[in-house]
């Protein structure tokens, strides 16, 4: 089978290359790094570089594929950062259209059933209506939780204060995965293609309370009294703009917060439930300890 993967070599991209290509497969993965192609090949897989703002470039790539696998690179660059996502997500819909693709899996967030309110999310759940457009299209919408590797944004604080946080709650209950889970949810998909029409899939690792998860990585760096503080939402966006993130950035992503502290955020993944895939908290937290501690 021909399977273009979008993402370059990222956390879940390259696990995904290398388990296609190991069950031997044609893979092209979409990079826009010229320096990424000799790790690309070494993977055994073709390189396209380009950009994904570029349709002609990508309905290039995508003719004769069996599969596409559509995900949107994290920026920190648009001034409209639900917008930039949207407008991604047309592009990838306008490629498939003009290139003939048939079947999809696309990288979607658990929250995407809503249009507003979940900060870059919001975004994303532009991206799925764009594809869901697509007539004769098999689109397969996986919905993973918050990833683990979101929590190393934290390590400079716990450095710094002691302390982890976020604007919400102690006791709030998050759902997280782990980028390997989702590799194999989206390898397992595109190697059936055994979905039709325009389906939903959630991929979630564990679930943990914020007072857990503080708990379980203080205990993995040899601080097993490590906190959990509540930020307001003043508190988060000042911290996150000090930390250097662009203002539109850090406002999206304490939009963010508030739907998960409402429990907005994973209210249709509650009405799904599913199982849960293999990496657990306490196995990120040696992945944890280890970035910690470099």
């Amino acid at each position: 089978m021909k399977y273009i993967i979008t993402g370059s070599l990222g956390n879940i991209s390259k696990p995904l290359t290398q388990k296609l290509v190991a069950a031997g497969h044609d893979v092209t993965v979409v990079t826009s790094k010229e320096n990424r192609k000799a790790e690309i090949e070494a993977l055994g897989a073709k390189a396209a570089v380009g950009s994904i703002s570029d349709v002609a470039f990508l309905t290039h790539t995508f003719k004769g594929a069996d599969a596409v696998y559509a995900m949107i690179p994290p920026t920190l660059e648009p001034s409209d950062w639900k917008g930039y996502i949207g407008k991604m997500g047309q592009n990838y819909a306008d490629a498939i259209q003009a290139a003939g693709v048939k079947k999809v899996v696309h990288l979607s967030s658990i929250g995407a059933h809503l249009a507003e309110g979940v900060g870059p999310v919001s975004g994303i759940h532009r991206s799925e209506v764009a594809l869901n457009k697509l007539e004769g299209v098999d689109i397969k919408h996986l919905r993973p939780g918050n990833f683990y590797t979101n929590l190393y944004a934290n390590i400079g604080m716990i450095k710094g204060a002691g302390i982890i946080g976020g604007n919400y709650g102690e006791d709030t209950k998050i759902v997280l995965v782990h980028p390997a889970d989702i590799a194999t949810a989206v390898f397992e998909e595109l190697t059936s293609l055994s979905f039709t029409g325009k389906t939903v899939r959630y991929v979630v690792s564990d679930e943990r309370s914020t007072t857990e998860i503080a708990k379980v990585l203080g205990t993995a760096i040899g601080k097993a009294d490590l906190p959990w503080i509540n930020f307001s939402d003043e508190e988060a966006l000042a911290g996150a703009i000090g930390a250097g993130l662009p203002e539109e950035i850090a406002k999206n992503y304490i939009e963010m917060g508030t739907s998960i502290r409402s429990g907005k955020m994973f209210e249709d993944y509650r009405k799904h439930p599913t199982t849960l895939s293999k990496t657990k908290l306490e196995d990120f937290a040696k992945e944890f300890a280890g970035a910690f501690k470099a």
